[in-house]
């Protein structure tokens, strides 16, 4: 058999910049570019390749000849593993510095787009505990150490309650304490785990398609309301009440438990009926006075005290007027067009998923905001020429798209009614930035504001303003 060839070890590597994924970046004497796990801009590293593609290597640290003077220690015992914190051992200013480089790279190089004022990236006060949002899955394949496979002793437990590894989708760090949430999700995660263990529940297995536990996903507000939702594989109802209870009598103050059978092959939810076992059907979070229920399915911003920072900033670069119609594509549960319900004439959201748009209707009638309607259906299919002559021309449309950007034809509609101003909300600056490209064909930007919703990640959320040119 031929030997495949040894990958090369790259020495004294400068770590210049920080990739799409987090990983460090450095460029070989020869212009080669390595993507380095671990490493951060200011690391001076020995690089061992793992993977070579035809543009670039892909890598790990094997020694420091020297360290950033903005690296520092991880809190969590998990980092590196489970790949939810890739930025944990970088100090916070300096992450901050690196998401506003991002934001400005994506504009500039991707879009080709202009931008006049580049707005100092808002930072967060709470950089830990600051998700409302966390879903850790049941496995009966847990990741094991380099520790553990070394070792004499044979491991004799190998569930796990966590987060996949990356890349990896039947294996699950099993995760001790998150740091990305407060204190309470965390005991009620571990207590989940330590009582199915005991009991001699089954965890979920991918591979094989079978065990009792499948996920568990828990929700929490700033006053301090928790949701509980577990998924089952398939319905033991002695089993499933005996840990629901148990649950319930631990941890009297959860505002809702519910649970899910889901006999599928992949644990989504959205397809799935979800049973209210003790409580609420829902979680009320309060965002500028107003109040959203919130219920296992729906979409809401994983860091609230951000999202109100968020929408005091939208309100502030759109200027809205008291006469101004305004849209809001992918209005999800209605929450920033009722936050700004108050400043305008009327305001219309459209949004794909029907549970929302019926969450949002019913959010409005409780927050008594009257000029606030709402369409559900495809963006494509809604956001058509009877959609204006129904609602009227807008002043401003506010567009908060998923991470993958908007289609093309919701595109050419927004250049074809041409609003006077939009204002882009997006979490991810690359698609944000392609769409810029072809709305700046009769748009001008005005401002970027990148707001760091999501400390110790590479993700950040952005904000353009653009109006109409002239």
């Amino acid at each position: 058999m031929r030997r495949k060839k040894a990958l090369p070890l790259i020495e004294n590597l400068s770590i210049e910049g920080i990739a799409k994924k987090g990983n460090g970046v450095g460029r070989t004497q020869d212009g080669q570019v390595v993507f380095v796990k671990g490493a951060i801009p200011g690391d001076t590293v020995d690089v061992i390749v793992q993977k070579k593609r035809r543009r670039h290597f892909e890598g790990k640290v094997s020694h420091f000849h020297q360290k950033s003077a903005d690296r520092i220690t991880p809190v969590c015992t998990h980092f590196g593993t489970c790949g939810g914190c890739t930025w944990q051992h970088m100090e916070y200013g300096a992450q901050l510095k690196h998401k506003q480089q991002e934001v400005t790279d994506a504009l500039s190089r991707i879009g080709g787009v202009e931008v006049p004022k580049y707005a100092p990236i808002i930072g967060c006060e709470n950089i830990f505990a600051y998700r409302n949002k966390m879903e850790f899955s049941f496995s009966a394949r847990r990741w094991l150490t380099a520790e553990e496979i070394s070792g004499d002793k044979a491991v004799e437990d190998k569930t796990a309650l966590g987060f996949h590894i990356p890349g990896m989708w039947d294996k699950i760090v099993d995760i001790d304490y998150c740091h990305l949430q407060s204190e309470i999700p965390n005991r009620i995660r571990n207590e989940v785990k330590t009582y199915a263990r005991q009991k001699g529940l089954s965890f979920f297995d991918t591979k094989e398609n079978e065990g009792f536990l499948r996920s568990l996903m828990l929700r929490t507000t700033l006053s301090g309301e928790i949701m509980v939702v577990i998924q089952f594989f398939y319905e033991d109802k002695i089993a499933r009440e005996a840990l629901l209870n148990h649950i319930k009598v631990t941890f009297p103050n959860i505002t809702s438990l519910q649970y899910i059978i889901n006999k599928k092959a992949n644990d989504t939810i959205y397809d799935q009926d979800v049973h209210c076992f003790h409580g609420n059907t829902y979680i009320t979070e309060k965002i500028g006075g107003l109040k959203f229920r919130i219920t296992p399915k729906a979409f809401f911003q994983t860091n609230p005290e951000q999202t109100q920072i968020l929408y005091e900033q939208a309100l502030k670069l759109a200027s809205i007027q008291a006469t101004d119609i305004v849209y809001d594509l992918y209005t999800g549960l209605g929450t920033i067009a009722q936050y700004i319900a108050k400043q305008c004439k009327k305001v219309i959201g459209i949004e794909s998923i029907p549970e929302a748009i019926v969450a949002a209707k019913e959010n409005a009638i409780r927050n008594k905001v009257t000029n606030a309607e709402f369409e559900v259906g495809d963006m494509r299919k809604v956001f058509t020429d009877d959609f204006v002559t129904k609602y009227g021309n807008p002043d401003v449309i506010i567009v908060d798209p998923p991470r993958d950007g908007m289609h093309n034809d919701v595109i050419k509609q927004l250049v074809k009614i041409k609003s006077p101003k939009i204002l882009y909300i997006s979490c991810n600056p690359q698609t944000q930035a392609r769409d810029l490209s072809t709305l700046s064909e009769i748009y001008d930007v005005v401002i970027s504001q990148a707001i760091d919703m999501f400390p110790h990640t590479q993700h950040v959320e952005n904000i353009v303003f653009l109006k109409l040119r002239e």
